[in-house]
């Protein structure tokens, strides 16, 4: 800041910033930066207005704390001057007796308090001159730092615009001096945290947060202090100043366009606005009065509580009743002393702008963002910024990130979170397959034990049964014992034989193929009944195929077998298609039977489950078709409907395996 140096007057908490950009939206100036979502405040382009101290619901933006160096002047030996900004009562509604605030003030070691509303006396009188002054000209008037600091930065051209007038702070501190010496330190204390980095003849500057924090420190209360006078000149007129106006009314001045060709802005929209089209033909005003805030009380070193009427009212009551007691006289005489000192400051542009980025940078940035085009552009606000266009500036500029514009953030948040359910369910697929190739390979251990140790004893029984059914064919009785026993040897015999293909599975033998013919050859060995019809459908362009032919009959008549089998007994269809994509072959079985229930789904392929009645099944079927599928890298799906109220009932097998 020009004339101090007090490093950054506003900074952020960052383990209290929680990624809002309330403070981006709130800066006039944008002397915000994103860094990985959280706010830097840049000094280089910040105008201490602490707007976003005031606006930061995490207290996330704290301002420059002095209240250790006004402490090394209390306890220092030179002569002490409190100079009290005119907003006091706005502040301190709490105190009735502004005198108990004096004494609280000295209390603290101060041996003198002035009243700055004396120094706002003066500077009413030299901003008089300037609007009855004759001239060409065009004027900014504003005892606003923040505003100063905003014209010399952003509008340099207009610096030579600015009331080459001192604020009343600064006429007070010059008024101070001439009173108690050029040696006396000066704290000033009122509602702005810009005022901290304004003037080098201000030695510290104090908010009324600060003081009110030194008063806990110390102990001091308005009940154990004693009343007391202000020092120096008293204040006449110009203690209205902090209100919106305020120095306009000290002047007698309307602030009426129409009347008085004077243009009033406060607020950190209106006043860079006013600014904006100041001189442009349709304002075409001769003076302009601007404040960054709504008035100084509603400044960002006021502590939170109350609203704007209230406070405005505070100070009418203060200005009232200070006029009624005021000694003219005394008043008159002071100010007739110090009105001719000099009260002038000089202004220089300092040029803070970022360089314009070209149309074809901001355009490549709004692709960046997913803005394509005019309708795209939502200027929703939700970065901080007005436009998206200005975000895209600000991100050329590195102050901003992409991650700022919320509808590109939940487009982004969308896909991420659609390809994680995907890679989900491609785990979550995976892991099943890996569980099932594990039952699968330790049943397959299991089975061709299992089968070793039974296929002789079963040998045995079968040829004993037969052997006994013939030497004892004409008992009935006994010949029907050993067609039973026979039958349920042979059955036992097709499970084993069933177990060792199982544990055989592992092993193959390819060979090229033309599956058309092969899908049709599997047909052909099944026994039809007469009341199903089977179709096939082949739309290979080449219908070459590596495959192991011994198990993949074994895959496509365990699965014809099956479809038949779950058509219902007025008959049915089973639809076999062939179909390509990219390098692999699908396989398609659709039938119109009954349809497998929701809870069996998740059985298909499990070992020695199956839904057919006892002995008609050894649930080793499916089980054989899954691991002979994977074993050719290849993929079964299956889906089913078995209930009515859902449509038509029928499941569909789908096997895809590479074609080399």
């Amino acid at each position: 800041m020009p004339n101090r140096i007090h490093g950054e007057l506003v900074f952020t908490v960052k383990d209290r910033c929680r990624v809002c950009y309330t403070c981006v939206r709130e800066c006039p100036v944008k002397a915000i930066k994103i860094i990985n979502g959280q706010a830097e405040v840049i000094a280089s382009r910040c105008i201490g207005c602490g707007n976003c101290t005031r606006v930061c619901s995490q207290n996330a933006k704290v301002f420059l704390d002095t209240t250790d160096e006004a402490g090394e002047i209390i306890n220092g030996d030179a002569t002490r001057v409190a100079c009290l900004a005119p907003s006091f009562p706005a502040e301190f509604c709490e105190i009735k007796d502004y005198r108990i605030l004096v004494g609280m003030i000295k209390k603290l070691g101060f041996d003198h308090v002035v009243e700055v509303a004396f120094g706002a006396d003066l500077v009413a009188h030299e901003y008089q001159k300037i609007l009855d002054a004759e001239g060409p000209d065009d004027t900014i008037s504003s005892d606003c730092p923040a505003v100063t600091y905003y014209v010399q930065y952003y509008y340099p051209d207009l610096a030579k615009s600015l009331s080459r007038v001192v604020s009343p702070m600064v006429a007070t501190a010059r008024v101070v001096k001439d009173l108690y010496g050029m040696d006396c330190k000066t704290v000033f204390i009122g509602p702005c945290v810009a005022k901290k980095a304004e003037s080098a003849e201000i030695d510290v500057v104090l908010t009324f947060i600060e003081l009110r924090k030194l008063f806990s420190q110390k102990g001091i209360t308005a009940d154990n202090v004693q009343p007391s006078e202000f020092d120096g000149p008293i204040g006449g007129k110009a203690a209205i100043f902090p209100v919106t106006r305020g120095k306009l009314h000290s002047v007698d001045k309307s602030g009426d366009i129409c009347e008085e060709n004077i243009f009033v802005a406060s607020g950190r929209v209106d006043f860079r606005e006013a600014i904006k089209e100041f001189k442009t033909e349709p304002l075409s005003t001769k003076h302009l009065e601007l404040l960054c805030c709504e008035g100084c009380i509603m400044g960002p070193g006021m502590s939170k509580g109350g609203n704007h009427f209230s406070k405005t009212a505070n100070i009418r009551n203060y200005v009232r009743e200070k006029l009624d007691k005021l000694d003219f006289q005394e008043w008159g005489k002071n100010f007739n002393y110090y009105k001719d000192f000099d009260y002038s400051r000089t202004f220089i542009s300092d040029d803070r702008r970022n360089p314009l980025p070209s149309n074809e940078e901001i355009e490549a940035v709004l692709q960046r963002i997913g803005k394509f085009s005019l309708q795209d552009q939502l200027n929703c606000g939700a970065c901080g910024y007005d436009s998206c266009i200005e975000h895209a500036m600000a991100i050329i500029s590195g102050l901003a990130e992409t991650e700022m514009c919320l509808p590109f953030t939940i487009d982004k948040l969308h896909k991420s979170i659609q390809e994680l359910n995907i890679t989900n369910e491609k785990l979550a697929s995976a892991r099943q397959s890996l569980i099932q190739s594990e039952k699968l390979a330790t049943m397959g251990q299991l089975s061709a034990g299992i089968a070793h140790e039974l296929n002789n004893p079963l040998g045995i029984i079968t040829m004993y049964s037969n052997i006994l059914l013939e030497d004892h064919k004409d008992n009935d009785q006994i010949c029907n014992d050993l067609k039973l026993i026979a039958e349920q040897a042979e059955r036992c015999k097709k499970i084993v034989g069933g177990l060792l293909n199982f544990a055989r599975k592992n092993q193959l033998n390819y060979s090229i193929v033309n599956i058309d013919q092969f899908v049709e050859h599997s047909v052909d060995s099944i026994i039809i009944p007469e009341n199903v019809k089977v179709t096939f459908k082949s739309d290979l362009t080449d219908n070459s195929v590596s495959i192991d032919p011994d198990q993949w009959m074994q895959v496509l008549t365990n699965i014809e077998k099956n479809a038949i089998e779950a058509l219902p007994a007025e008959g049915g269809v089973l639809n076999i298609s062939l179909y390509e994509t990219d390098d692999n072959v699908i396989f398609s079985f659709s039938d119109n039977g009954s349809g497998i229930s929701k809870e069996n789904m998740d059985k298909l392929f499990t070992p020695f489950f199956t839904t057919k009645p006892i002995g008609k099944g050894t649930g080793l079927g499916l089980s054989l078709i899954y691991g002979i599928v994977k074993m050719h890298r290849g993929h079964v799906s299956v889906n089913s409907n078995s209930d009515n109220e859902k449509g038509p009932t029928g499941t569909t097998f789908k096997i895809q395996i590479p074609r080399r």
